[in-house]
């Protein structure tokens, strides 16, 4: 079945064409004219992904995004905005939003990132059913979820892959699905330095067009939650360079 893509975009024209472009690339799509609309089209249907504008009557897009989030981490979500503001950008991303694309934009750009987002949030979901444990089995084994494969360690920070558990010195932390591909990717590479490009690539995909500038972003939001609090920091900056997960620096 194709993939559904739900638009909430207010300005008639360009929710036209955002319609068009996509049904002639073979997505279904629903479109609403409002926040209010936009939110319960999304309560009501199964979507795939979601393209949101942020100036929106009734419910601001922020504010839908918000309430999205608070019931849906996976779904992708692609804000679209007239504003090129760094704050516009980063209240989105702070509160869940997977990419942001500021107007006018170019439509070729803007199926590239859906193609991109659609890919990523599908190969998450494969790996997530391929590495998790049923829970019959999972009682009924001598051995801990400790012992078993698919955790990632650094520190007292420990991270499953499977069932995609994270904890520091016993404490739960609770991670975006970008957040948590971020954070395995930096343990998956210790004591490597990685370059934003290779994050990018690594994380967002060779199709993410966005700025590399969105790592910055999601390594503060990583290490708000993971080093915030704990001894000693486990995520460094190598100014010029990028960043590198260690125990020490």
């Amino acid at each position: 079945m194709n993939e559904a893509v739900l638009v909430i975009e207010d300005e008639p024209k360009i929710a036209r064409l955002l319609e068009l472009e996509l049904q002639y690339e073979g997505y279904q799509v629903g479109k609403a004219g409002s926040g209010t609309e936009g939110l319960e089209m999304y309560g009501e249907g199964q979507w795939d992904l979601i393209l949101l504008d942020i100036m929106l009557p009734g419910l601001s897009g922020i504010e839908v995004l918000r309430r999205i989030r608070a019931k849906d981490a996976t779904v992708p979500i692609l804000m679209l905005t007239a504003k090129d503001s760094v704050e516009d950008k980063v209240s989105g991303l702070d509160l869940g939003a997977n990419d942001y694309i500021t107007k006018p934009f170019r439509i070729e750009e803007l199926l590239a990132r859906v193609r991109a987002a659609l890919r990523l949030s599908a190969a998450s979901a494969a790996t997530h059913s391929a590495t998790s444990v049923p829970r019959d089995t999972a009682q009924s084994s001598e051995h801990t979820a400790e012992n078993e494969t698919g955790w990632l360690t650094a520190g007292g920070l420990k991270l499953n892959e499977g069932t995609r558990e994270i904890s520091r010195d016993g404490q739960s932390i609770e991670l975006t699905p970008r957040e948590f591909d971020l954070l395995v990717y930096l343990l998956q590479n210790q004591r490597q330095v990685l370059s934003r490009d290779q994050i990018v690539q690594a994380v967002w995909g060779y199709d993410y067009y966005g700025d590399t500038n969105v790592v910055d972003v999601y390594i503060r939001y990583v290490r708000k939650k993971v080093d915030n609090g704990f001894t000693p920091p486990l995520i460094h900056t190598v100014r010029g360079v990028g960043y590198v997960l260690k125990e020490q620096v």
